[in-house]
């Protein structure tokens, strides 16, 4: 890959190692991760089930602490952050979207990609929301529930809520694996779209090697090591 300079990095790990299980009998999820993403670039972290790339996500995200080795991004240092901290952290820095939609039932579409900008801080959140909805074709639908919705609509209402607050990380973890081909390609062309259009920088974790293709830049997984790293 082209080198670059620590500033143009949203995602800098060094040495990352996940251990789950009992101190007696401890499960090696990630073994000793290095991993530089530069701004704006979208990147495929591709493997097969069990390779650790959902559990790199879930790092890289703060969901997850490192068992070891330092993780810095978008200028924090997650090692240093407390659950709060973290929790603060990710709010406006790190957007989502995940297989299962996870959108709230009891909230309409415009609520459920409003409140997560409200806890972001941003004072026009149900005007945003609107915007964004409309932005990924969902503007006659925004007081329609989640129920009211197909799974496509429904991913789309997940694009929108992740890329709302304009975070500079998006992850998207599988997410058209709840779609059929026809709906889940579309999905993508839209996240994607929708990625440059905000110049987020944008990480894939998929076992699919053309969805991997679409991206700038492909890092492969195998028993929690990285494999191999090129430009795709």
């Amino acid at each position: 890959m082209n080198p670059v300079s620590q500033a143009d990095m949203v995602v800098s790990a060094r040495g990352v190692t996940l251990r789950l299980g009992s101190a007696d009998a401890p499960t090696e999820i990630l073994r000793g991760i290095d991993l530089d993403i530069a701004r704006g670039t979208s990147v495929a972290l591709l493997g097969p089930s069990g390779s650790g790339k959902s559990s790199l996500m879930a790092v890289l995200s703060g969901l997850e602490r490192a068992s070891a080795g330092t993780v810095d991004v978008a200028g924090l240092d997650f090692g240093t952050l407390d659950e709060d901290a973290l929790a603060r952290a990710r709010r406006g820095r790190i957007g989502i979207v995940l297989q299962a939609f996870h959108l709230l039932p009891t909230m309409t579409a415009r609520e459920n990609v409003a409140v997560p900008m409200e806890l972001a801080g941003v004072a026009d959140a149900f005007e945003r929301a609107e915007a964004e909805l409309t932005a990924v074709g969902l503007g006659h639908r925004l007081h329609h529930y989640p129920a009211q919705l197909s799974g496509g609509e429904q991913q789309r209402v997940a694009i929108a809520r992740a890329l709302g607050p304009r975070p500079p990380l998006v992850f998207a973890d599988e997410p058209t694996g709840n779609l059929d081909a026809a709906t889940g390609a579309a999905v993508m062309d839209l996240l994607f779209d929708r990625r440059a259009a905000t110049d987020a920088t944008l990480i894939v974790i998929t076992h699919d090697p053309a969805l991997a293709a679409r991206c700038d830049r492909i890092v492969e997984l195998a028993d929690g090591r990285i494999a191999a790293d090129r430009a795709a």
